[in-house]
């Protein structure tokens, strides 16, 4: 299995002379045949990054939005695609797009909705709704309650692989709702963890959560600040990622 991240906030010395970025996500999965799109950024930048790393997103099987944020669903107005693709959302996606971006999108999109966990792969998970049950993750963004927040899991010979665009609904949510689908321990967690130094009650539990997990990999990245960042490097000893980089794991 090969991630492959299209856009971060920053670019990495791998795509340096190639690659753009800007505040936004995408990662492009590829595992056991199924090649999955997660996410778009703000632009259409994860296109010309795609291209410049040899990458052909004709061959996109399913395009998966983590939730509506415009730094995660923006790019998808500027798709190339020669035919409709399936997209999978939460349903509550939709009512958060402005018309116009909705009317593209259906008229461009198979779209499948789900709240509960689906399948799309051999092994590979879209979680739909996440169930927030623990203390000290607030499970929403200022005063939206982000129920179509939601993340990728991908089963592996070592455990569950889980691939986040935000993790509004909390990233220790996200990977215990990920375990409980897939029967499986953490292995590796990559993506938007949503953590800021103003909220030490979520920093502290998720660092003290993921201390207690012991995944073998930790990529936090997109929406961290650089303190928070940091402490994840002193604790875990984190490598950060960027646009360009790539991730490979054993899959199923």
């Amino acid at each position: 299995m090969k991630i492959t991240i299209l856009c971060e906030n920053q670019i990495s010395h791998r795509g340096a002379k190639v690659c753009l970025a800007e505040w936004g996500f995408s990662a492009y999965i590829q595992t056991n045949g199924t090649n999955i799109l997660l996410d778009t950024g703000h632009t259409g930048i994860y296109k010309h990054n795609a291209e410049q790393l040899d990458i052909n997103l004709q061959d996109v099987h399913f395009v998966v939005l983590s939730h509506h944020h415009w730094d995660h669903v923006g790019g998808l107005q500027h798709h190339n695609f020669k035919n409709k693709k399936k997209l999978v959302i939460h349903p509550a996606l939709i009512d958060k797009l402005a018309s116009n971006e909705f009317a593209k999108i259906k008229s461009d999109f198979e779209i499948i909705t789900s709240y509960k966990p689906l399948e799309i792969a051999n092994g590979v998970y879209f979680l739909g709704e996440i169930p927030r049950k623990n203390e000290f993750e607030k499970g929403m963004y200022k005063d939206d309650k982000m129920l179509d927040d939601t993340a990728i899991a991908i089963k592996s010979k070592k455990g569950v692989i889980v691939i986040t665009g935000c993790s509004h609904a909390g990233i220790c949510n996200i990977c215990e709702y990920a375990k409980e689908i897939t029967n499986q321990n953490l292995y590796a967690v990559i993506g938007g963890f949503h953590l800021f130094e103003n909220d030490k009650q979520a920093i502290n539990g998720t660092i003290e959560y993921f201390q207690a997990e012991k995944p073998e990999y930790l990529y936090p990245m997109h929406c961290i600040d650089f303190p928070t960042l940091s402490k994840f490097h002193i604790i875990f000893g984190i490598q950060k990622l960027s646009t360009g980089d790539i991730i490979e794991f054993i899959a199923i």
